[in-house]
Order: C-alpha cells, then structure tokens, then sequence
C-alpha cells in the first residue's frame, strides 16, 4: 500500500511568513492552442513538502542536484513524538535503530492550512546521537528542525555536521508508527537551495 505524505499544493497551501506563495495557471489553454493545456508554477523551495539543500543554511553547502538520491530512498523508521514539546535523545530510548538510515518524526502540530505559531523544539544533540546510529535522514511533519524564531538554526547546522539531510513539511497525520519504505526525491534544479517533493511511503 502506498501512502501520501506531501502536503497538497494549491493557493491555500500555508507558506512561511513573507515568502513566496505557491500558484499555478495556465499559461496557454487548449482552446488557444488549439491542441494543449501549458501552465506554469510559481513558488518557494521551501513550500510545503521540501528538501533543505545545505545550501539554504550554509553558503558552501551542496545545492539540492548534488545531494546523493539515494538517501531518500529506502526504508525509513516513522517515530510517534506527539506528545512531545521537545523532542530530545531519550525518546528513541526502547527503539531499535539497527540498520534503520531514515527517521521520520510524527509530531502532528501541523495539521491543518494554517502556518503553525509554535512548533516543537529539536534538541540539536540528536545530530551526533544520528551520526553514532547510522541515521542520514530526518523528516519532521513541521516547517523548519529549527524554532520557528531562530536565526542562528542550531538544529539545521548539527545536523550537517553530522551528516543527516533535511525533510520538512510532511503529512503523517494518518500514519502509524514503524517501518516503512520511504521515496521523496528532490527535482534536480542546478544551484538550488531545496527543492519540493513528492513523499510517499510504502508498507513493507
């Protein structure tokens, strides 16, 4: 069975504050053409269901068509922390994290159109704790790893010291904790800062 986790993209979709809003028209209409719809997109990397490139936090960091495909493939572990204002090492205490190389969290904060007020805080130390596990991908169903407020993205820069890529704005609401075969591929777009995805899991 094969699971929807992006967010739908339409005139509604919430973005972050100031950002560029997402829109699609059509560009020329079939009965212009005579033959076809063309439309076009307008929005920002970061809209919805996205990859951060570390590129978007670092200015020497790989831009999204240098990121290796591969870490976006594969079986991911779904962790349920919606209970959690913090979300910190001990909560994968009991879980066995061998072999497993993606780790969604399903907060469930954000769960509606509106961009949230506040959102769960990510201890920076998961980075290293991600790093001695093997972990090289982590997917939240929020905006930003970061505080919402923060300038400084402790979160963000831990997690690229220590080798785990960025999946923000999943749709995990209907989805229940464990293993799954995870595929959200960026678009390859040259010099890119991240890039939207379309998230799906499968059940294994």
């Amino acid at each position: 069975m094969i699971i929807d986790i992006s967010r739908l993209l339409n005139t509604n979709t919430p973005t972050w504050p100031g950002d560029t809003p997402f829109s699609y028209q059509l560009t020329w209409s079939q009965e212009e053409t005579g033959s076809v719809n063309v439309g076009q997109i307008t929005t920002s990397c970061h809209t919805a269901t996205h990859v951060d490139a570390p590129f978007h936090f670092k200015d020497r960091g790989m831009t999204i068509e240098q990121l290796p495909l591969e870490i976006f493939v594969g079986d991911a572990l779904v962790v349920d922390v919606t209970t959690k204002g913090e979300i910190t090492i001990q909560d994968f205490d009991g879980l066995n994290l061998k072999d497993v190389r993606r780790v969604l969290l399903k907060t469930d904060t954000w769960t509606n159109d509106l961009f949230p007020e506040t959102i769960p805080i990510i201890d920076p130390e998961l980075g290293p704790f991600f790093l001695e596990n093997g972990i090289e991908l982590l997917g939240v169903d929020l905006p930003s790893v970061d505080p919402l407020d923060s300038k400084t993205l402790d979160t963000h820069h831990s997690l690229l010291k220590n080798g785990v890529h960025i999946l923000e704005g999943l749709n995990l609401t209907d989805v229940e904790p464990g293993l799954y075969r995870l595929t959200a591929l960026p678009l390859k777009v040259e010099g890119a800062d991240g890039s939207p995805v379309r998230a799906i899991l499968e059940t294994l």
